[in-house]
């Protein structure tokens, strides 16, 4: 099935060259979702490397969602006892003894909330595998830094290095495989978003459609709702989607609601970021007022919002963000001397085109209900190296962002 998805999509975008107009038949809708039912419908291969996790690796294969939405909470077992992240972390590092050591970064105190009942949270575009191998062209990469027996070690190995409570990641194209299934052995509840039309699946031997993920301790939050979003521009849907997760912390029994995105990448395009920031913003409000309803409170539900915005702060979509009546604020400005400007990169790369370094990826949060602990702060140019990233001891063009928040109290919310 898996072969013949991918001839039926050359076929399509051959027939489709030769038709006048035809160029666009590959993205008619109706054609899309027999290639995506496709793609959903071939096994899914479990992982046997993780010597660690050998019985939760190597179970029966997870299926792979035949619609727009997998929420795995049923595979998740509840009363079995977590996996040692110590021992997976001293695997990985295993693993990649021969490669540079990890980059060294350092949390960031800022001196608000209460440490005591930490949140942290970690956003992080890891860089499909598909793409990197297939499409992304980081020039100064050597091939051999992006191969996927070795690189699944580097991204698991700075997720266990930080440790989060919630895990928010974009790119993701080895959800079942890998993603899934280890981070389930280590407590997390998850759930999966693929984009309709990913552009992995125009790349040979890929692993399916790339999507968001987020992932949650469940001995921490309680999982109220998920919503899973295609968001709209100017009321069309867009190829690009997000997650709505909402929680309930089970040490303060407060509700929250914590959302992954990944907007429209390029320049030309800040039109059409714009207008889906907007509708993950109205979304927002409508699930936000739900809960509230649900949970007959009085207070505003608190948000955490992370994404690759894939845009500027000069751009529209990160004023609305930052002017939105849901009173949001960017944890990274944390960094800051004067608390108010973004980080100089969250991504640097070298492609045929030229160095790329930009600030694009944000960690949003409900400012009046939640304090920012701290923030882990970013290795230096120094430290990255001249060719950038990917690189061997780095598994993505861009930097994980991870942040420690804590509620505000009660009483001061209200006021």
């Amino acid at each position: 099935i898996y072969r013949a998805q991918r001839q039926l999509s050359s076929k399509l975008t051959r027939v489709g060259d030769r038709i006048p107009g035809g160029g666009g038949i590959k993205n008619d809708p109706d054609v899309m979702v027999v290639l995506f039912l496709s793609a959903c419908s071939m096994g899914s291969r479990t992982s046997g490397l993780y010597s660690a996790l050998v019985k939760t690796v190597s179970r029966p294969a997870l299926p792979h969602p035949c619609d727009s939405t997998y929420n795995p909470g049923n595979d998740l077992d509840l009363d079995q006892d977590p996996a040692d992240p110590l021992k997976l972390l001293q695997e990985c590092r295993e693993v990649l003894r021969n490669r540079p050591a990890q980059l060294q970064r350092a949390f960031i105190q800022t001196g608000h909330g209460d440490a005591r009942q930490t949140i942290r949270v970690m956003q992080w575009n890891v860089l499909a595998q598909a793409l990197g191998e297939g499409m992304d062209s980081f020039v100064q990469c050597p091939m051999d830094a992006l191969n996927w027996a070795e690189r699944k070690y580097l991204i698991l190995q700075e997720i266990l290095t930080y440790k989060p409570d919630i895990i928010c990641l974009q790119e993701v194209d080895h959800y079942f495989d890998m993603f899934q299934p280890v981070l389930a052995s280590l407590g997390y509840q998850s759930s999966f978003c693929p984009k309709p039309w990913s552009p992995c699946l125009d790349v040979e031997n890929n692993n399916g459609p790339d999507g968001c993920a987020l992932f949650f301790n469940h001995k921490r939050f309680q999982s109220l709702n998920t919503t899973h979003l295609r968001l709209s521009a100017m009321m069309l849907k867009t190829n690009q989607v997000a997650i709505i997760a909402a929680l309930r912390c089970r040490a303060t029994e407060r509700a929250f609601c914590v959302t992954v995105t990944h907007l429209k990448a390029r320049s030309g395009w800040e039109v059409l970021r714009s207008a889906q920031g907007s509708d993950l913003l109205r979304n927002l409000r409508n699930v936000a007022q739900r809960i509230e309803t649900e949970e007959k409170t009085d207070t505003d539900v608190p948000l955490i919002v992370c994404g690759d915005f894939n845009a500027e702060p000069s751009e529209d979509v990160y004023r609305n963000f930052a002017t939105s009546s849901l009173g949001l604020d960017s944890a990274y400005k944390h960094l800051s001397t004067d608390g108010k400007t973004e980080p100089p990169y969250t991504t640097w790369k070298i492609r045929p085109s030229g160095e790329s370094c930009h600030t694009l990826d944000y960690v949003w949060y409900s400012h009046r209900a939640f304090d920012v602990n701290a923030v882990l702060d970013f290795p230096t140019a120094e430290q990255i190296g001249p060719n950038r990233l990917p690189s061997y001891n780095y598994p993505s063009d861009h930097l994980s962002l991870v942040c420690d928040f804590s509620f505000k109290d009660p009483a001061l919310v209200s006021q």
